[in-house]
């Protein structure tokens, strides 16, 4: 087997032959077709994610052909083609993970190879209408915008929901669902370009997050969101609070621009707004994730595919991050 493994940080991935795999019990062996990069494994390549351990392969998107499985598992898995649920150990509850809870790629080897074991338990069927392209591309910021929208947002159809920072992976993933689901979708951006790329999705329009006003602009054009998903928080976070409606919503699934310098907490209460955060997903997320895409036809948006041994160039992207949707490793 061949693969991408993080030996040093701040480094180049290692382009690394291995050993064959085997599948224990309970697992099965997988030879992948695709693999799609995350935001994730960009950080962990800068050392700016905990419990780095050298010598693991990245990857927490995989989609491919099981070509081998262990004891104890359905055999009727043998040839099939599936993608991987990239959460491990979720737990028990729904609402929250338990202390086992990891994510493919770290600490455990991940998907930037030609091949993996995994638990049977973390397969699901491709979708037919997905290439392995698109079907690489769905899992892991899939289940995270699903969860944000749906098992903790609660967006229901006909509400106005604001998706903040039109153009990476979870983002256009929040797009598509939101308006699959029939939701009033706006963005905002530092683009226009993606701003336009998200009205292709579907989203009704979009504001310059660089303007100074953009939040005065929404509100005099749109009227005030009852949810609105956000990963960035940071300076500016206040806007959005003093932006969702009475009763309203905001759900987030991270801090890329760091903390709130200010969180004005007299408007929190005043306003009755409820703060969610949100992390990935349980299998129950998952599984529903997949078949909602698979039902209303929902296609991930992949920006560019580069060749497994050149999967650097696509990381060191990610530096500026011009991409609109994803960037996938083809794998032969």
């Amino acid at each position: 087997m061949k693969g991408l493994v993080l030996n040093e940080i701040k480094q180049p991935l290692e382009f690394i032959e291995r050993p064959d795999l085997k599948p224990q019990a309970g697992e099965v062996k997988i030879s992948l077709q695709a693999a799609a990069i995350n935001r994730r494994d960009f950080w962990i390549t800068l050392g700016l994610y905990p419990g780095i351990v050298p010598g693991v392969i990245l990857g927490s998107d995989g989609a491919g052909v099981v070509s081998q499985v262990g004891e104890g598992v359905d055999g009727s898995w043998l040839n099939r083609e599936v993608i991987v649920n990239p959460s491990l150990d979720w737990g028990d509850r729904q609402d929250c993970f338990g202390n086992e809870f990891t994510i493919l790629g770290l600490p455990v080897d991940g998907t930037f190879a030609t091949e993996m074991v995994i638990g049977a338990g973390q397969l699901c069927g491709k979708p037919s209408q997905l290439s392995w392209e698109e079907a690489a591309a769905l899992p892991l910021a899939g289940l995270t915008a699903y969860r944000a929208l749906f098992s903790k947002g609660g967006l229901e159809s006909g509400e106005t929901v604001l998706i903040t920072g039109a153009g990476g992976g979870v983002s256009t993933f929040l797009i598509q669902f939101a308006v699959a689901s029939g939701a009033n979708v706006w963005v905002n951006s530092s683009s226009p370009e993606k701003i336009d790329r998200a009205i292709g999705l579907g989203a009704k329009g979009g504001f310059l997050y660089t303007d100074d006003d953009w939040g005065k602009q929404f509100i005099k054009t749109v009227g005030n969101p009852s949810l609105i998903v956000d990963s960035a928080a940071g300076p500016t976070y206040d806007t959005l609070i003093d932006l969702v409606e009475m009763g309203g919503r905001i759900v987030n699934f991270g801090a890329t621009l760091g903390p709130p310098e200010k969180l004005e907490m007299s408007k929190v209460f005043w306003k009755q707004i409820r703060l969610q955060g949100s992390t990935m997903g349980s299998p129950d997320d998952f599984a529903a994730m997949v078949a909602f895409a698979d039902q209303l036809g929902v296609k991930p948006v992949v920006d560019s595919t580069y060749p497994l041994a050149e999967g650097n160039a696509a990381i060191e992207l990610m530096k500026t991050s011009p991409q609109f949707g994803k960037y996938v490793l083809t794998i032969s």
